[in-house]
């Protein structure tokens, strides 16, 4: 029988309760071969294949989660909750996985960590960078293990390059190309809002977001290209290639400045650029990020910058350069010789080290601790912030916003040959370039000129009983 819901009256009576046990008391430790018991929150693409994958060896998905009805029977025999607050009281789930949308992973991670339970949080691990800071606040109280699902800090092709990167083997980072390339299709244009499915609670679909009405021909997934629940492709893929960047940089922050340029080049009910270029800069060395969901990537005209339409990152360093993606790639010197192969396998033992983390009872062994999945997702934010306070300019204003970094006016000079072979006119669609903002990566604000307009985008107010709080 599916549970379908709990007043907000008992969960707050109960998560309080929680708050006050797990933030005095240490976590259990399970044993070494014990099985973990997991509950999956959210049964979509991601959280179908988790629960397949949670749901062998080592451990058990007793209970799923989901808002929509229709996509809760993954696991036979498993309990079915439309309310997650439901699953959360299960006393004898050890941990579960967030597979939601968006807009409700870091929310959904705190109340699970005040039930006592340790969580997978899929990426972006936030919609914003106050709730981000919030859930690592929560992980820290509740003393409960917290995995970003950012899986390529487990692949071993980083791995490697990070340590050759610290020991100097291929001379100073000089800048890197971080791209993300994928040809996608508009979502459609409607004139007036749809219902969402029948089978869907919309109240607890939308939790913290306003229950906004829905312009969108798919109701699932689609939803990535509305800011009001999704963070763009930024958030979406670029989110696993800037996190492997902080990984193979060592960097444990984020960058202090960002611009950022593009539009969305389709006449459809998204908001989410679909062609966007971040410029940032951090310890010395320029970014530039690339992401694009047009036609023409794979070469000739509308071709990419460097890496061909899977993207990934291009780390320019002194005596050489890098080249590499999900499942690996290689290193060659200044003349193009290839002198270091890097072998990967996309970071297939990312749920496994969850697992053991679970069981130790230590957050240090975790690959992707979720002050590394935080600091990640933080990098799309500014990213989509500074593109948010865009405005429409010509290519050639656009052109001397990026202080004449040679790998971003290439990327400029490539973006532009890609909309002309997609038959789009900048003079009828222009892009949009925004400020050169400032951030305090201390005290995760904006500062100096147009930090009141990019503050604005640091949190969201919430709704109603789905509010993440002040203090956790």
């Amino acid at each position: 029988m599916i549970q379908r819901g709990i007043s907000r009256r008992k969960f707050i009576k109960r998560s309080a309760a929680a708050s006050a046990i797990y933030s005095l008391v240490p976590h259990t430790v399970l044993g070494a071969n014990e099985r973990v018991n997991m509950g999956v929150i959210g049964t979509g693409s991601m959280g179908g294949g988790h629960c397949g994958s949670f749901n062998k060896g080592g451990s058990r998905v007793i209970a799923v989660s989901d808002a929509d009805l229709s996509r809760i029977g993954k696991v036979p025999g498993a309990v079915q909750h439309q309310d997650m607050r439901k699953l959360l009281e299960m006393k004898d789930i050890d941990a579960v996985v967030v597979a939601t949308p968006n807009h409700w992973h870091s929310l959904a991670a705190i109340w699970s960590m005040q039930a006592g339970k340790h969580v997978y949080v899929e990426k972006p691990v936030s919609h914003n960078l106050f709730e981000g800071r919030q859930m690592v606040n929560a992980a820290r109280r509740y003393n409960r293990v917290c995995q970003a699902g950012t899986q390529q800090r487990s692949c071993p092709a980083p791995q490697a390059v990070a340590k050759d990167i610290k020991a100097g083997k291929y001379g100073k980072v000089l800048w890197v190309h971080c791209s993300k390339l994928g040809s996608r299709q508009p979502i459609g244009k409607l004139t007036a809002p749809v219902k969402p499915p029948a089978s869907v609670d919309y109240n607890l679909w939308a939790g913290p977001t306003p229950m906004a009405p829905i312009m969108r021909t798919k109701f699932h997934y689609d939803w990535h290209w509305q800011f009001n629940w999704g963070d763009g492709e930024m958030g979406n893929w670029g989110v696993h290639f800037l996190d492997d960047l902080r990984h193979m940089l060592g960097w444990n922050d984020v960058p202090t400045n960002v611009m950022s340029l593009g539009n969305r080049f389709w006449d459809d009910n998204g908001d989410t650029p679909n062609m966007q270029m971040a410029l940032m800069e951090h310890r010395g060395v320029k970014v530039v990020v690339d992401i694009r969901n047009l036609p023409g990537v794979r070469g000739g005209k509308g071709g990419a910058v460097y890496l061909g339409s899977r993207g990934g990152n291009y780390i320019m360093c002194e005596k050489g350069y890098i080249k590499i993606t999900r499942g690996g790639g290689a290193a060659f010197d200044l003349d193009g010789k290839r002198i270091t192969n890097y072998k990967g396998n996309g970071g297939s033992t990312h749920r496994a080290n969850f697992l053991e983390a679970v069981r130790s009872g230590d957050n240090s062994t975790l690959a992707a601790e979720i002050e590394v999945g935080h600091q990640s997702t933080a990098m799309c934010h500014l990213a989509n912030i500074a593109w948010r306070l865009g405005k429409e300019m010509p290519v050639d204003q656009i052109r001397s916003l990026v202080n004449g970094h040679k790998d971003a006016l290439n990327t400029i000079d490539s973006m532009q040959a890609q909309l002309e072979f997609n038959k789009i006119d900048l003079e009828k669609m222009p892009m949009l370039a925004g400020p050169r903002l400032t951030y305090d990566n201390v005290a995760e604000r904006f500062t100096g000129e147009h930090a009141d307009k990019a503050n604005h985008y640091l949190r969201s107010a919430g709704r109603n009983e789905f509010v993440v709080p002040e203090k956790v």
